[in-house]
C-alpha cells in the first residue's frame, strides 16, 4: 500500500545537509526552507519524492504515513529559514496560538479607519539604507514572520464585520509583498469579501513583471503604490542598498498604469534624494488614475530603524511640498481623504495601557530581547523578556496600547 502526500505551498527536494547527511529539503512559499532527516522518514516506510517536488510517497498505509510525518514537519519547521536574509522565520498560522492583531508588526492592523493594513511576511529582497523598520539582508532582528493566507483572510473578514463604509485592504508590510509567494491569491480572496472596494499594495517595484501585473488586474487589486527612490540608477542602488533598475522599474509602471491605479510614492532623504523630487513627480504626472499619482513622504527618524540623516520637520517638508506644487502644477500635499479613507467603526481595546496582565508567551520576537505574549486575542511584544520561554505564563505591564498595538514590558 502506497500513500502519497501532497503539498500546494511545499517542494520537496533530496540533498546532503553540511555533515554530509541524507536529508529532504522543504522549501515552503518559495522563499523559505527547513530540512527533514531521511532516515526518520524513511522510517516511516520507504519513501520517494514525486516528479514535480509537491507530494512525498511512502510504503505505507496512508493514515500511518500522515500520522507520523506531520509531527517530524511540524519540527522542522521551528527551524524554518527565509533564504534571502538567512534568518529564522516564524510561521504564523491559525493553529499556531499567535494572534495577528495587536504586535503591529505582521498581521493585521485597523486604526479606527475604513483602511485595514494587511501585513503578511516580514522580509525584504532591498536593504534601504533609510528602512524605518530594518529590513532585508542586513537586518538586526531576531527574526523574521511569515502568515499564512487563510489565517489572514479569516481574520480580516472578522474585522471588517463592524465597518460602515467601504473597507480598502491596504497590503503593505514590513518588508517586499512581491516575496509573498500567495499574494495574488491574497488579493482574490480579500476581493471576495463584499465590504472590500479597495486593495492596494506597496512595492518596490523590483520584482514587477508584466504577468504578475494581469494576475493582480484579475485578481482584483485597485491601486499599486511603487516606492521609486531616484530616476538616476546610481542614486537608487545607493539608497537600495542593492541593484535597482530604474528603467526596468519605470517599464512596470508604465504597464501598471495601464491596467490599474498607480502611485509613485518617494520618500525624501535631506542630502541623498532632493535633487530627484522633481523627475518622480514628472512620472507621476503621466500617469492615469483615479487617484493622487505621487504621494511624496517625508523621511523620518524612528527608533528601531536606519538612521543614516537627521529628519526634516514638518514645517520644512511641507514648504518644500509648496514649492514644488507651484513649479510643477501637481497636487503634492495628500491627506486620507484624497484615498477615500475616513474615520469608522473602532476597534475596542481589551486592555490599556499601564494595565499588568498575565499573558502567555508565544513566540519569540522581533528582536533578541523580545517575545511575543497572547492575552484576550492579542499579540504583544513584550521588551526584557530574553529570558521567557514560549508556553509558559509572565506578567506583562503594558506600555503601549494605540490603535491595538501593544507593547509591554515583563515585571
Amino acid at each position: 500500500m502506497v500513500a502519497r502526500l501532497v503539498f500546494e505551498n511545499l517542494r520537496f527536494k533530496e540533498e546532503k545537509d553540511k555533515e554530509g547527511k541524507d536529508v529532504v529539503k522543504v522549501t515552503f512559499y518559495n522563499i523559505y526552507s527547513c530540512r527533514l532527516s531521511s532516515d526518520e522518514l524513511s522510517e516511516i516506510g520507504g519513501f520517494s519524492i514525486g516528479e514535480d517536488g509537491k507530494s512525498l510517497e511512502f510504503d505505507a498505509p496512508e493514515k500511518k504515513a500522515g500520522n507520523k510525518f506531520y509531527p517530524l514537519l511540524q519540527k522542522a519547521f521551528d527551524s524554518l529559514t527565509c533564504n534571502l536574509t538567512g534568518k529564522r522565520t516564524i510561521y504564523v498560522h491559525k493553529n499556531s496560538g499567535i494572534p495577528i492583531i495587536g504586535e503591529g508588526v505582521f498581521g493585521l492592523i485597523d486604526r479606527n479607519t475604513n483602511c485595514i493594513e494587511v501585513k503578511p511576511l516580514t522580509c525584504c529582497n532591498l536593504d534601504c539604507v533609510f528602512c524605518s523598520v530594518d529590513a532585508g539582508p542586513s537586518s538586526r532582528k531576531n527574526v523574521d514572520f511569515v502568515v499564512e493566507e487563510e489565517y489572514l483572510v479569516e481574520e480580516f473578514g472578522k474585522l471588517v464585520t463592524n465597518k460602515q463604509h467601504d473597507v480598502e485592504a491596504h497590503i503593505g508590510p514590513q518588508g517586499e509583498p512581491l516575496l509573498y509567494a500567495p499574494l495574488v491569491q491574497l488579493i482574490r480572496d480579500l476581493r471576495k469579501n463584499q465590504k472590500v472596494k479597495v486593495i492596494s499594495i506597496d512595492t518596490n517595484g523590483t520584482m514587477l513583471t508584466r504577468k504578475l501585473i494581469d494576475d493582480f488586474a484579475e485578481a482584483g487589486l485597485t491601486r499599486l503604490n511603487v516606492s521609486l527612490q531616484a530616476m538616476d540608477e546610481k542614486k537608487a542602488c545607493e539608497m537600495a542598498g542593492r541593484p535597482y533598475k530604474v528603467k526596468y522599474v519605470l517599464e512596470m509602471i508604465e504597464y501598471a498604469s495601464k491596467r490599474m491605479n498607480v502611485l509613485i510614492a518617494p520618500v525624501i532623504i535631506p542630502s541623498l534624494n532632493d535633487s530627484e523630487v522633481e523627475g518622480l513627480i514628472g512620472v507621476g504626472k503621466n500617469i492615469k488614475s483615479d487617484y493622487p499619482t505621487v504621494g511624496v513622504q517625508n523621511y523620518l527618524n524612528y527608533k528601531r530603524g536606519r538612521n543614516p540623516v537627521k529628519q526634516r520637520s514638518w514645517e520644512e517638508f511641507y514648504r518644500m511640498l509648496e514649492q514644488y506644487e507651484q513649479e510643477t502644477g501637481a497636487k503634492l500635499k495628500l491627506s486620507k481623504e484624497d484615498f477615500g479613507i475616513v474615520a469608522d467603526a473602532k476597534l475596542e481595546k481589551p486592555f490599556k495601557k499601564k494595565d499588568v496582565v498575565k499573558a502567555l508567551i508565544v513566540c519569540d520576537g522581533p528582536e533578541a530581547d523580545e517575545r511575543i505574549a497572547s492575552f484576550k486575542g492579542r499579540a504583544i511584544i513584550v521588551g526584557k523578556a530574553g529570558h521567557l520561554q514560549a508556553g509558559r505564563e509572565a506578567r506583562v505591564e503594558i506600555i503601549r496600547d494605540k490603535h491595538n498595538i501593544f507593547r509591554g514590558i515583563a515585571r
